[in-house]
C-alpha cells in the first residue's frame, strides 16, 4: 500500500523552516478553504504564500534543510515535496502580500500557523476563477470554494 500523504506534517515543517529564516508567510489554497469554511477540503497540495521580497533562494534552502525536495521552480512560485510525498507550492506575488500581513494564527494540529483571512480567499478565488487561461476543472473549484466561504456549506443531515 502505497504511504499517505502527510498534511500536518508538511505543514508543520515549512512554517518552521520559513520562521527560521524569518520568511513573512501564510496558508492559502484548498487547505486554507477547509479551514476558514469549516468543511474539509480535498486538494492536491498545501499551499503557501510567502512575502515577495523574501529571498527565494533563501526559502528553497531552508526547506530543503527541513528535508523537503525541488521539484520546479516558476515565474511567481516554487514546487517541492515533503518526505512524505505531500506536495507543497510556495507563491511568491507581490499582490499577495497584504493578504499575508492581514492572516491571522491558526492551531493546525499542534502547529501555529497564518492563514490569510475569508475575505482575502475569496477574493483569490474570484481573481483565480476569472482568468481565461485556467483550467476549466479548477476554475469551476474555485467559484465552488468562494460558495463554500461565503457560508454554503453541505449539511450532512440532507437529502439528494
Amino acid at each position: 500500500m502505497a504511504q499517505e500523504h502527510d498534511k500536518l506534517g508538511a505543514l508543520g515543517d515549512v512554517v518552521r523552516a520559513l520562521d527560521s529564516i524569518a520568511a513573512p508567510h501564510a496558508l492559502v489554497g484548498g487547505v486554507a478553504v477547509g479551514i476558514r469554511s469549516g468543511v474539509p477540503r480535498a486538494t492536491m497540495d498545501t499551499d503557501i504564500a510567502v512575502r515577495s521580497t523574501v529571498a527565494r533562494d533563501a526559502a528553497i534552502r531552508a526547506l530543503r534543510d527541513a528535508g523537503l525536495t525541488l521539484r520546479g521552480e516558476f515565474a511567481h512560485s516554487v514546487n517541492l515535496r515533503h518526505a512524505s510525498g505531500e506536495p507543497v507550492q510556495l507563491v511568491f506575488d507581490s499582490s499577495f502580500d497584504a493578504m499575508i500581513d492581514r492572516a491571522q494564527p491558526v492551531s493546525v494540529g499542534s502547529t501555529r500557523v497564518r492563514v490569510v483571512t475569508t475575505e482575502d480567499l475569496i477574493a483569490m478565488k474570484e481573481r483565480a476563477a476569472a482568468d481565461p487561461a485556467r483550467r476549466k476543472s479548477k476554475a469551476l473549484r474555485d467559484r465552488a470554494d468562494v460558495e463554500l466561504l461565503r457560508g454554503d456549506v453541505p449539511d450532512p443531515d440532507e437529502g439528494w
